[in-house]
């Protein structure tokens, strides 16, 4: 069969490379990746960059398929109606149909001096810019993690373990998406580590220095190096290429996940905003997002309605330094519940994790299709909430 439908996936990340993957079923696609690093990048790893157990990179010859194209390279603009995309080195790829996958990264902090005196770890560039200044501050210096999302507390225990004095300033709660009982065991080994932890509503950063964090309440805390792993951004691709978007610059798109602006262009991923309401952040939810973008541009090109998407979850997996973990279990509506597994199963299970998730990728590329995952039908209940509609048991029972 002739190739003769071009797919340009943008963005080399969990969503894009299962995006590329999958699409690879069918002998007329030719499917281009588009990323700006030669190598793939585990980002659930970056934590272990800045604590030096991990350079969280793999070679993309393991986890892409081979008829995928590689083009290491930006993408500045889409244009949507001319279907292309222009490269920041020059020059411009066409395409039949887009999966945008772009990511997420740092927020640009309001704080003052968070941007200036703040190391980010969003990205592996980052990650890596701020390991040779760990490792250049004396091991009593202080360090100070802001931020208690999985980032947060995975770095400060991986620092801690190593023998820095580690302060973790949560702004609010530690481990939001926690169940109780799994934040009381993640504080405790916390505590075991020798981190300090600052919760609670005075917690909130108000300024960075030099050499210190000010807290709403009024208390400053010596910090040489502080590390910033609060809000959440994404490439301003999108808008800027005059596409719809939510608040924080994701793909507005449908339940397929099909643009709210053009058919031809689909998105996957942490950058993509489902019905104006995203999933969590992770790379569960990534690979399998990714691969529901592949499905439906697959049924596009066979001239099929697209399914809308149906996601389930299992949980959150944290690691807490090398020899300590948590995960975190979850009903599908990725909603924590009361079990959790921890201490050094935790930590295995983390692990196990981090390289199942680059098999699940290299699973696909051998054999396009296979990825399946747990559903949940309740997301349209909460979409039928979001929209003002009654509850479907509601109007069942007004019809009967």
């Amino acid at each position: 069969m002739a190739v003769n439908i071009d797919v340009v996936v943008v963005g080399g990340g969990y969503a894009g490379v299962m995006a590329a993957n999958r699409l690879t079923q069918r002998d007329d696609v030719a499917v281009t990746l588009i990323n700006p690093r030669r190598t793939f990048v585990e980002r659930i790893r970056l934590h272990q960059v800045v604590g030096g157990s991990d350079d969280a990179v793999v070679d993309y010859r393991k986890v892409l398929a081979e008829g995928v194209r590689l083009v290491v390279d930006t993408v500045t603009r889409i244009d949507a109606a001319g279907r292309s995309v222009t490269l920041a080195a020059g020059g411009t790829v066409g395409y039949d149909y887009l999966i945008y996958a772009v990511g997420s990264g740092s927020a640009h902090p309001d704080v003052p001096g968070a941007a200036e005196f703040g190391y980010p770890i969003a990205s592996l560039e980052e990650a890596q810019r701020l390991r040779p200044i760990v490792d250049a501050a004396p091991t009593t210096a202080p360090v100070t993690v802001v931020g208690a999302g999985p980032t947060g507390i995975e770095t400060a225990a991986e620092l801690a373990e190593a023998g820095r004095t580690v302060t973790l300033v949560c702004g609010g709660v530690l481990g939001p998406y926690l169940h109780a009982r799994g934040r009381r065991s993640v504080a405790r080994r916390l505590a075991r580590l020798g981190v300090t932890v600052l919760d609670g509503p005075d917690t909130k950063v108000t300024a960075v220095t030099r050499d210190a964090v000010r807290l709403g309440g009024g208390r400053e805390v010596p910090s040489t190096v502080t590390i910033w792993t609060a809000g959440f951004g994404v490439p301003d691709l999108a808008a800027r290429s005059g596409l719809s978007t939510d608040t924080l610059g994701r793909l507005l798109t449908d339940e397929t996940l099909t643009s709210v602006d053009d058919a031809r262009i689909v998105a996957a991923g942490d950058s993509a905003a489902p019905s104006d309401l995203p999933f969590r952040m992770s790379c569960q939810a990534a690979t399998r997002i990714g691969a529901h973008a592949a499905d439906t541009v697959l049924a596009r090109i066979a001239g099929a309605r697209p399914s809308p998407i149906n996601l389930g979850f299992f949980g959150q997996c944290i690691s807490l330094g090398r020899r300590a973990g948590i995960f975190q279990f979850a009903a599908r509506d990725d909603t924590a519940n009361r079990w959790y597994l921890g201490g050094g199963a935790g930590a295995k299970l983390k692990e196990f994790v981090c390289k199942h998730t680059v098999r699940h990728l290299a699973d696909e590329a051998r054999k396009p299709g296979s990825l399946t995952w747990v559903k949940d039908d309740r997301r349209q209940e909460l979409l039928r909430v979001k929209r003002g509609e009654a509850p479907a048991h509601t109007r069942q029972g007004e019809t009967a």
